[in-house]
């Protein structure tokens, strides 16, 4: 049952699985993307602009979703894998398409391996590749 992946989701991370819950969850799953708050604003008109916020805050501190800085000034967001930690050795590479605006989790490629200088404690990667998406590639009217 497709619910069956919502609740494995939720009870992985100890996430209470509420109504609301369920539907942000699955939306953003279902969009196939990173997405930003004001997508899912948009895409879940019904829900309270102060719930999904608060729904997003819960999810990224359970490391049910994470953040990607795509450098488009909205953060974007998407659901991790099961094992997912969080951690730096976990982070992948995001590319972000400048013609459509979408940000997308390249999952099977792992992040450069940097090594901070004595000292520095390094808590997170940003590593983002810009360019066109294949759909936006394949568009005649293309820059």
């Amino acid at each position: 049952m497709e619910e069956d992946i919502y609740l494995h989701k939720l009870n992985l991370r100890n996430v209470k699985p509420t109504a609301i819950r369920l539907l942000i969850l699955r939306t953003m799953m279902e969009m196939n993307r990173a997405v930003s708050q004001p997508d899912l604003e948009e895409k879940l008109q019904t829900v309270d602009k102060s719930t999904i916020f608060r729904t997003i805050s819960l999810f990224l501190d359970r490391h049910l979703i994470h953040a990607i800085d795509d450098g488009s000034g909205a953060l974007k967001y998407a659901v991790c894998s099961d094992d997912c930690t969080c951690s730096v050795s976990d982070q992948h590479v995001h590319f972000y398409c400048e013609g459509c605006h979408r940000a997308f989790c390249f999952r099977s490629q792992a992040v450069p391996v940097v090594q901070a200088p004595e000292g520095f404690v390094l808590y997170g990667v940003n590593y983002v590749l810009k360019g066109l998406c294949p759909a936006c590639a394949a568009r005649p009217d293309k820059d």
